[in-house]
């Protein structure tokens, strides 16, 4: 079995660093009341991952207190279908082009989709668990990601 897709749009940065979604012509209209939404959802397929690292099916992440971990058990680009998934602020559109607040993607980096983010379809049900040796990452790193503080996601997930 075999499939194919084809890019709706693209990542694009500016000299100032800022990152939009321009979403090929023919797709425009698709755009139609997206701007509607606060947040979207943004799939897209991560170009630059080697051919030869996707073969990769465990890796030792960087920081030191993580155990070796099956690659699915992460959110590192290296995969089987390198597909990037995530949730983005949308500022504005103009036309084809979506103005967001960030996107861990580089310039040119195809985009496969975008859904509008609804909390009652998109948010998990049930409390959230993740594994102890997440929590010293989200503790780091969380300022860069999140407004919210360290006690504040303590309350949305369950650690074991």
């Amino acid at each position: 079995m075999s499939f194919k897709v084809k890019p709706i749009g693209f990542v694009r940065k500016l000299e100032s660093g800022k990152k939009y979604i321009e979403v090929l012509e023919e797709y425009e209209e698709a755009l139609e009341k997206i701007e509607c939404f606060s947040h979207v959802i943004v799939l897209y397929w991560l170009n630059k991952v080697p051919e030869d690292l996707r073969k990769t099916l465990r890796i030792k992440p960087k920081f030191e207190w993580a155990p070796e971990l099956g690659i699915f058990a992460t959110r590192f680009p290296a995969r089987p279908n390198p597909i990037g998934i995530t949730t983005v602020k949308l500022l504005s559109r103009r036309g084809r082009t979506l103005l967001i607040d960030d996107i861990d993607a580089e310039d040119g980096t195809p985009i496969l989709d975008l859904k509008p983010y609804i909390p009652l379809f998109d948010k998990p049900k049930g409390r959230v668990i993740l594994p102890r040796w997440v929590l010293r990452h989200i503790k780091e790193h969380h300022h860069e990601h999140d407004d919210l503080s360290f006690e504040e996601i303590l309350k949305m997930v369950e650690i074991r």
